[in-house]
């Protein structure tokens, strides 16, 4: 069968995601939030398992407008749900609404599970309710400035879920993003890499498993591998594709340091957790004595921005000393996402490019600082 499906993506991910998607042998358009692309079964999984930078993988049943209830009831019967959901599939539907005349949620979540009991029921030949004592499905109404989608989520647990963080620092990063951070720069499994502020370990964690290829879905479950129309077969052919092109024989060196010993102890058992623990390297170290024998490295880093009061003087200070502890690395590349919008002046030199990103609500901006590429190896 043939899907319309849709990589949800965080504000300024896009690109990324869709660059992801293309990767993966798939045309797409991109939109505020999304990318786009048509699909089959196995392209369901292959997404879900490789995608690094998406939200999740949903798949676009309907798409209409609709002003009134009526309207909603009617058009959402009218798709064909039986395809989807079998006869004793458990299908609650969650829902949101923007700038759009129907405006009540739970109306409009009652409205559309009506119509598609009433759908199923004529389908399967049924005048008694639907047990739902099978497979679940997540399905969604969402309606922009009165368009409405109708969603089925594929993916379960958001794909930042990798399976690995079992411990977490308190503004933890979500491992899509630490991805994209990685994927914004020049780096490659060759380079060194450092993350002077790794906290839990993510970032460290996700270069590992970029520099050696290795799906970000590979360890962990997902919605649609229950699904009784999703063949185990596929998911088996995925999970060896992903075996058959990880390349567990390149050396990576990659360090994380942090100030606070514990979120190193924490790093630790993520990295192992990951199965990366061989891997990577974490130090207990203040950003002002970060330095390296090594060249052409990246550092990428997610500092405190000093969004409390009171944090604001010493994170200014740390900056500093970040500008100053870098400056002598002159082979590197470094890359710095704040929301502090003093950072250049504080680090004492101005980026080669920003970009902007948003850290959950945040509103940051990621400082480029581009060294000189390293010379060619023949």
């Amino acid at each position: 069968m043939r899907f319309k499906l849709i990589a949800t993506a965080a504000m300024g991910l896009e690109a990324l995601v869709a660059k992801e998607v293309r990767d993966l042998g798939y045309e797409c358009e991109v939109e505020n939030g999304k990318v786009i692309f048509e699909g089959d079964e196995k392209a369901i999984a292959r997404a879900n398992m490789w995608l690094r930078t998406a939200d999740r993988v949903k798949i676009l049943v309907g798409e209409f407008k609709a002003y009134s209830f009526d309207e909603l009831f009617e058009k959402t019967k009218a798709l064909p749900w039986e395809d989807y959901l079998p006869e004793d599939a458990e299908f609650p539907v969650q829902g949101k609404s923007v700038k759009s005349k129907l405006y009540s949620v739970s109306d409009c979540q009652a409205i559309t599970k009506k119509a598609i009991v009433q759908r199923l029921q004529t389908a399967y030949n049924r005048s008694s309710w639907l047990e739902e004592s099978g497979s679940l499905f997540k399905l969604e109404v969402a309606i922009h400035k009165d368009v409405v989608s109708l969603t089925m989520d594929t993916s379960g647990q958001g794909l930042h879920k990798r399976g690995y963080r079992i411990g977490q620092s308190e503004a933890p990063l979500k491992e899509t993003l630490a991805a994209a951070l990685i994927q914004l720069t020049t780096w490659n499994a060759d380079r060194p890499f450092a993350d002077p502020f790794c906290g839990s370990g993510t970032i460290p964690i996700e270069a590992a498993l970029i520099g050696q290829n290795i799906a970000p879905g590979f360890n962990r479950d997902f919605l649609s591998e229950e699904w009784p129309w999703m063949p185990e077969k596929i998911w088996e052919e995925v999970r060896m594709e992903a075996e058959d092109l990880a390349n567990y024989d390149q050396p990576l060196e990659i360090l994380g340091t942090d100030i606070d010993h514990r979120m190193i102890e924490v790093s630790k058992n993520n990295a192992f957790e990951a199965g990366l623990g061989e891997l990577i390297q974490f130090k207990q170290m203040q950003v002002r004595d970060f330095h390296s024998d090594k060249s052409y490295g990246v550092i990428v880093g997610n500092p405190p921005y000093g969004e409390r009061i009171g944090d604001r003087k010493e994170v200014e200070h740390m900056y500093k000393s970040m500008g100053q502890a870098f400056e002598k690395m002159d082979t590197w590349s470094k890359y710095i996402m704040t929301s502090h919008e003093g950072f250049e002046e504080c680090y004492g030199k101005k980026a080669t490019k920003k970009r902007k990103l948003f850290n959950g609500f945040i509103r940051t901006d990621y400082y480029q600082y581009w060294g000189p590429r390293p010379p060619r190896k023949d």
